[in-house]
């Protein structure tokens, strides 16, 4: 048995399942972090025995328990860092803590690199060697499978493919630099855009006000398969810098497949996919094989996969 565990800014996930992948019990919990790390640990720590007791289990039966985690994550020291929205977490040793107090061997992964794995072990990268995974949701981040495994880099830090200069000095990032494309179609980004930009007259200002809200990347959505102008030229440009990233990372790592989540899943066939496809294949070498552009398979729930994921890596590198 394994247990997975997904450690979001809101909620937690957790889920045990066997060696083929089945999950046999799963739950959740509101994260809630506290401020002390130490609290928020042991508040997660009850939360899978709680899983294990509802199947008659102990801890000590596991196999070994993966973990997803946002932020920073130093794979062999255990520590996470900068996690956003989890104040005092920053430095803390996750991995160890949580080891202790289940008494089970945890192995730790970043959710960028863990939703990869997920995609890849059971969703829409499955039976591939070679696999990009890119998520535009807050910000704009991905995970690499190369080789049939999982790539992390010097420093644990390949797959950051949000900071890819797409636009040399251009519009200015979260992370300090300018051009990236996180900061055009990153979802934080792109909100921001969406305020000063969205015409009082488009489809996408009524949709949010409708909901008393600022315009946001799901209204651009809604709106373009409405048919309206504005929404539509927003996820032409979306498109544009989304297939110039996908040209860039696909000269240097030559994958059989790019799975795209979040706002790109959500645009669908019509809006985004088929557009996509069109552009990279007119911009990068003849190949074999075109490169498959397909949305996440796992939606809703990735949760329940990306800590079962990453247990499941961790005994592939054993």
């Amino acid at each position: 048995m394994r247990l997975g565990i997904d450690i979001g800014g809101t909620k937690t996930w957790f889920a045990l399942g066997d060696a083929e992948g089945r999950v046999l019990a799963e739950a959740r919990i509101a994260t809630a972090p506290s401020g002390d790390a130490l609290a928020d640990f042991a508040r997660i720590a009850e939360g899978a025995r709680g899983l294990l007791r509802q199947r008659g289990m102990e801890p000590r039966g596991l196999e070994i328990v993966g973990v997803s985690t946002p932020g920073g994550v130093d794979p062999r020291g255990g520590f996470v860092r900068n996690p956003p929205n989890l104040p005092g977490w920053d430095g803390a040793p996750l991995r160890d803590m949580l080891a202790e107090a289940l008494g089970a061997r945890v192995a730790l992964e970043n959710d960028a690199n863990a939703a990869a794995v997920a995609e890849w072990r059971f969703g829409a990268a499955r039976g591939f060697r070679h696999a990009v995974y890119l998520t535009m949701s807050t910000g704009l981040g991905g995970g690499l499978i190369l080789d049939g495994r999982l790539y992390r880099g010097d420093a644990n830090l390949a797959g950051e493919v949000g900071h890819v200069p797409v636009v040399w000095q251009g519009e200015p990032c979260a992370c300090g630099l300018r051009g990236c494309a996180e900061a055009y179609i990153g979802g934080a980004a792109w909100t921001k855009r969406l305020a000063r930009a969205t015409p009082a007259s488009s489809a996408v200002a009524k949709l949010a006000a409708k909901e008393g809200a600022s315009p946001r990347p799901e209204h651009v959505v809604v709106a373009a398969r409405a048919g309206d102008a504005f929404a539509l030229g927003e996820m032409e440009r979306f498109n544009e810098v989304l297939a110039q990233l996908i040209c860039g990372l696909a000269a240097v790592l030559a994958p059989e497949v790019f799975v795209l989540g979040t706002i790109a899943a959500a645009a669908g066939e019509a809006l985004c996919f088929a557009p996509l496809r069109q552009r990279v294949r007119a911009n990068t070498w003849p190949r074999p094989e075109p490169i498959a552009i397909v949305p996440a398979a796992l939606g809703e729930r990735l949760g329940v996969y990306a800590g079962l994921g990453v247990a499941a890596e961790a005994l592939r590198r054993d």
